[in-house]
């Protein structure tokens, strides 16, 4: 069973991820994302169980659990979606600003004319 755990400190490493998962049963991976950039933690990661029942075990014992300064959210992982679009209201090429609709001088728009 592959278990989401977010809300994770900057500090916390693999290792200690591990070590709070393995106290519930046999853990076969552990992954912390992390910024292609920076290499910082992103504050969450997967933990992946065989067991069904040790994975429910430790997704019960550790969610709300506080490690480093911060309450862990954890919860059973849910599939990717390859839906890449922006999410509505908002975006890089947004132009919805306050002003819509009032063209003056200054502004582009075509002296006045709708976009459309």
């Amino acid at each position: 069973m592959n278990i989401y755990v977010g809300n994770l400190a900057r500090e916390v490493t693999e290792a200690d991820l591990r070590a709070e998962f393995e106290a519930f049963g046999q853990v076969a991976t552990v992954t912390i994302i992390k910024d292609k950039l920076t290499g910082e933690s992103r504050g969450f990661g997967f933990v992946e169980m065989q067991d069904t029942s040790e994975a429910q075990a430790a997704m019960n014992a550790l969610n709300g659990k506080e490690v480093k300064g911060r309450v862990l959210n954890v919860n059973e992982a849910r599939p990717r979606t390859n839906d890449r679009r922006r999410p509505s209201g908002g975006g890089r090429n947004d132009s919805r600003g306050g002003d819509r609709g009032r063209r003056g001088p200054g502004r582009s728009g075509g002296g006045g004319r709708g976009r459309f």
